[in-house]
């Protein structure tokens, strides 16, 4: 039996024609909601497309094995896994990915006490996620002061060295705490931060004379920044590890 115009090729319609409309309603709200706001304040907008195709640029080829950590349901994985590399995403919360692909696979769990075995990782990325680690009341995580201190030792100790590479997006600005939406690194935090990796590239984006665009700014400006909940700059780092550097644990 033939189908109707309304259901053919396995599509519903009526389903995409409803849920166009209520795409469109809700851009109306969202335009609605800006009526009124100040032109000029600055804030976060645009802030993933400089993330994302950062760390997108900087995966190698044939990566190797790569763990993208806190990777949520953004394409990053599937970059890496489409770039040849055997990936493992891992995030606190539960992700359903649209896709299936064989050299990907997403682990549930908490990076703080995640048992990789004897895991080791070519490639980490850490893409806008350590600074949510330790703070509690936003994305599940425990309520542990140097969370992101833990988290980066134990990351270290996962990548390969020398020749691993992690691939690092953080919020920048003066040295603060926002819970428990986030941590903006300053210059003290940033260099506990950084223990056991060397910076082998840092590239910094920041917005200026309330003209709420970004643009490549430099280090000393980009630390500069008073941050807000809603606001800071961005560091965007390829780090090297140099596990010697760690205390030893065992």
């Amino acid at each position: 039996m033939l189908l109707g115009k309304e259901r053919c090729y396995g599509y519903d319609y009526g389903f995409i024609t409803m849920r166009n409309v209520l795409r469109r309603l809700g851009n109306l709200f969202i335009g609605l909601s800006d009526f009124g706001r100040d032109k000029t304040a600055i804030d976060l907008t645009g802030d993933r497309a400089i993330e994302w195709s950062w760390v997108a640029a900087h995966i190698p080829e044939n990566p190797g094995a790569v763990l993208d950590f806190g990777c949520g349901d953004t394409s990053l994985s599937l970059v890496a896994a489409a770039k040849g590399g055997n990936v493992t995403g891992i995030d606190i919360q539960q992700v359903q990915l649209p896709y299936r692909v064989d050299n990907l696979k997403i682990r549930t769990g908490d990076i703080l006490n995640f048992d990789f075995g004897e895991m080791r990782f070519d490639v980490i990325i850490n893409c806008s996620a350590i600074e949510h680690v330790g703070l509690a009341g936003r994305y599940g995580s425990a309520d542990v002061s140097d969370g992101d201190l833990i988290a980066m030792e134990k990351m270290c100790r996962l990548l390969k060295s020398p020749e691993g590479i992690m691939i690092l997006t953080i919020p920048v600005g003066k040295d603060s705490v926002f819970p428990p939406l986030h941590r903006v690194y300053g210059a003290q935090r940033l260099n506990m931060l950084f223990r056991g990796f060397s910076a082998v590239k840092k590239e910094f984006w920041s917005k200026r004379n309330g003209l709420n665009v970004w643009i490549k700014v430099s280090e000393e400006e980009a630390l500069s920044v008073q941050p807000s909940e809603s606001f800071y700059a961005m560091g965007l780092f390829i780090l090297k590890a140099n596990n010697s550097m760690l205390p030893d644990v065992r």
